[in-house]
Parts: structure tokens; C-alpha cells; sequence
């Protein structure tokens, strides 16, 4: 009876498996259209129209970095007059709103502590754009968080992106701290891979990339068709994300815009940054779940964009988390049945998690070798961190369970690297 239950639960995980290295397997395959598209994306450089833009930065205590970050802006090869920067000090205690405004920023404070979130506090930005400043007549809005900075010809190189007809493009996300420590660079090492691996093939293949926290530009009509801001789950960029692909709109990724944002260092800090996101993702999944698999079946032109977004959000996790609950019940069935059937199913435990390290890693070597020349840090510690790397997403395991039960709510992360665009040359 027990041999019996052990084989049906055995057999169970190892179908698991099957099925979801199937539905991942195209990832793989982007890494390879990932190597074609960087050997075909030099273009020849035609003038292209100069837009209008305003920069949107959501700040919450953030008066160690928030004058970095609008000095990069300011320091931009674009025409200052085609550009403007709005900041909102959001529930601030601290000299954020100062600073800014001493920096050149147009400066709104927001106090509401009923409702709270990044999302509000774009939403507020624009509303104020609107009532006040209408008759700037913006073409586009860049969205960025206090912490980040940005290469001198961000605009320049996104301008080109707006101009092919991309109403919503994101950039290549670096990283202000790679070097910190085995949990910055595993956030940073994740952003390249999803920078160049995941919205660079995507870009070349001519469906949907993803927008990831910061670092966007929105086409001034996708904020007027969807009345504003109106994405307030804990990850607003996600949601706003699938609700345009759901849409039908294709966004667009450029490259050749480089900006640099601050990793948490700290693992608690880390830990409440990725529940946050993790319960986010579920959100998403629950709310959007059903157009995305109605895009599957029955979208034109999107399919390959809503199958793309549901394998982001589909709670693998969860599933891993089913798999590895499987294997402890594997464990206990053959430590009743035998010594020797539980040696064995150990060996095969560790072979199985070792197989997803390996996997990982290669995912980490890859990014590693083909960024290598843009990762600020030593050459020893890109190695080694290349290590690492699995054992920061294998954090996610228990991250993820967690999100599952626990009640959770938008909170800030302190910034603390102060850097210029200078000190990351």
C-alpha cells in the first residue's frame, strides 16, 4: 500500500515537471533570439521629431538621493526646453520637497495615509499636470523612482523608441550597488536578464515586453484612454503591464537607455520588498487571470503576448512549493518503507534541486558573460556573484509561500547609496 501511494505521488511531481519545462522552454529560446537581435540591432541613425516630456517621480523620504537623480535629468543631451520635471513628495517627514525644488524639480506634497502606494502618487502628479500645467501639452511621460539615475542620452535614445510608434517603452535597468553583496547583485543580475533575455527578444520578435517598476515612458494618450493612473495593486507596474497587452498594445523596449537604480543590501529589507511583489504577482494573476487566458484563445494579434504574461504571473512558485511538499511526503512514505528506498529518494531529491541550480546558474553566466563589460564591479566578484545568484532566487521559495496567507501592505524602501552618474563610470 505504501510502495503503491509512493509511486502515484512520485509520479505525480515528475509530471509536474514535465508540463511546466515545457511551458518554460521558450525562455530558452529567447536567450538565442537574444544573441541575433544584439547582432542586428545596429540601424542607421535617421533625425527623428523631438517631443515633449515630463518625468514622474513618486519620492517618500527619499532626501538622500531624490538631487542625484534630478541632476542626472537636468544634465541630459536633450533640448531642456522639451522637458519637465514633476516630483511627488508622498506622506514625507524629511527634507524631500526641499531638495527638490532646490534642484529645479516642480514640487507637489501629498498627505494621505488612508491610501498609499506608488501608484496614488503618480496619479496625484498627473492630476496636478492637468490642472495646472495643461498647457504644456506634454507628448509623453517618463516614470522614475527617486533612487535612480540616468545616463546622459536616456532621452535622446527613448525619443527613437517613442517615434517608431511604441506608446509605452521601458529601458535597460543597471544597477547603483552590484557590488554590495550576493543580494544586490542577484536583484541586478535579474534586471539584466530581464532587460536583455526576456524584452530585447521580445522587442525583436515584434510582440509585448514588460514594464518593471521604473524606468518607462507612457504616450500622453495611454494616460488620457485610461483616465489617468488607475493601477493600485502592490505591483501597479505589472498590472499596468497586462492591462495594455491585454488591450492589444505592444510595448516596446530600447536598449540604448541606460538607468541605474539602488538594490536593498539588507535581507529583511529584501524580504519585504519581494513579499510585496510576490503578492502582487498573485493579485495580478486573480484579477487579470481570465482576459489573459481569453487573449490565449480568442486574441488576434496578442496571443503570443497574453501566453507570455501568464507564464510571468502563473504561480510557478506555487507549484514548486506543491513539489517540494511532494517530495517530503515521498521522503516520509520511503523512510516507513525501507532505508534503502529513502536513500534513494534522497539522492534523487538532491539531484533535482542541484538540476535547478544548474539551471539558474546558467541563466546567471549567460547575463554575466554577455553584460560583462556593463556590470560595475570587480572581475572576481562578478564571477563569484555568478554563484550566488541561484541561492537569491531560490529566496523566493518561501517569499512566495508566505505571500499566500499573509495580509500585506505597500511600504517604503530606504535608499541609502548616494552616487552620481559620474561615480558609475
Amino acid at each position: 500500500m505504501v510502495k503503491d501511494l509512493l509511486e502515484i505521488v512520485s509520479q505525480f511531481i515528475f509530471f509536474l515537471g514535465i508540463v511546466f519545462t515545457l511551458l518554460f522552454l521558450y525562455k530558452v529560446f529567447y536567450i538565442f533570439v537574444a544573441f541575433k537581435a544584439r547582432r542586428d540591432h545596429s540601424q542607421e541613425e535617421k533625425d527623428v521629431p523631438l517631443n515633449k516630456y515630463a518625468f514622474l517621480i513618486p519620492a517618500r523620504n527619499e532626501e538622500l538621493v531624490i538631487g542625484q537623480l534630478i541632476q542626472s535629468i537636468k544634465n541630459q543631451n536633450y533640448p531642456k526646453e522639451l522637458y519637465d520635471i514633476y516630483v511627488c513628495a508622498d506622506n514625507c517627514t524629511d527634507q524631500t520637497a526641499k531638495i527638490a525644488r532646490q534642484a529645479g524639480a516642480i514640487v507637489t506634497e501629498r498627505f494621505n495615509k488612508e491610501v498609499v502606494g506608488k501608484g496614488y502618487a503618480l496619479n496625484h502628479l498627473l492630476n496636478i499636470i492637468k490642472r495646472d500645467y495643461s498647457s504644456r501639452s506634454y507628448d509623453g511621460y517618463f516614470v522614475f523612482d527617486a533612487d535612480n539615475l540616468l545616463d546622459e542620452n536616456y532621452i535622446q535614445e527613448m525619443n527613437k523608441t517613442f517615434n517608431q510608434g511604441y506608446r509605452v517603452t521601458t529601458s535597460y535597468r543597471n544597477s547603483k550597488n552590484y557590488d554590495e553583496n550576493w543580494i544586490t547583485s542577484g536583484y541586478a543580475l535579474w534586471f539584466l536578464y530581464e532587460a536583455e533575455f526576456l524584452n530585447r527578444p521580445r522587442m525583436y520578435l515584434k510582440t509585448s515586453c514588460a514594464v518593471s517598476g521604473t524606468g518607462f515612458l507612457i504616450h500622453s494618450d495611454v494616460i488620457k484612454e485610461n483616465g489617468g493612473w488607475v493601477h493600485h495593486l502592490l505591483t501597479e507596474d505589472i498590472e499596468f503591464t497586462v492591462a495594455q497587452i491585454i488591450k492589444g498594445e505592444k510595448i516596446g523596449y530600447c536598449g540604448k537607455a541606460v538607468f541605474y537604480d539602488e538594490q536593498p543590501s539588507i535581507f529583511s529589507e529584501s524580504w519585504k520588498q519581494r513579499l510585496r511583489w510576490a503578492k502582487g504577482f498573485y493579485q495580478v494573476f486573480m484579477r487579470y487571470g481570465k482576459d489573459l487566458m481569453d487573449g490565449i484563445i480568442r486574441g488576434k494579434g496578442n496571443r503570443v503576448s497574453c501566453f507570455d504574461m501568464m507564464m510571468t504571473l502563473a504561480p510557478i512558485i506555487i507549484v514548486s512549493v506543491l513539489s517540494i511538499v511532494g517530495n517530503i511526503v515521498v521522503l516520509l512514505l520511503a523512510l516507513l518503507e525501507g532505508e534503502g528506498l529513502f536513500n534513494e529518494y534522497v539522492f534523487r531529491g538532491a539531484g533535482g534541486i542541484l538540476s535547478i541550480y544548474v539551471f539558474l546558474f546558467s541563466f546567471g553566466l549567460i547575463t554575466t558573460t554577455m553584460e560583462w563589460n556593463k556590470i560595475r564591479c570587480s572581475n572576481w566578484k562578478k564571477i563569484f556573484y555568478m554563484f550566488t545568484f541561484p541561492l537569491f532566487m531560490f529566496t523566493y521559495l518561501p517569499i512566495s509561500l508566505v505571500a499566500l496567507f499573509k495580509k500585506i501592505e505597500w511600504k517604503p524602501i530606504q535608499h541609502t547609496v548616494v552616487k552620481s552618474i559620474d561615480d558609475l563610470r
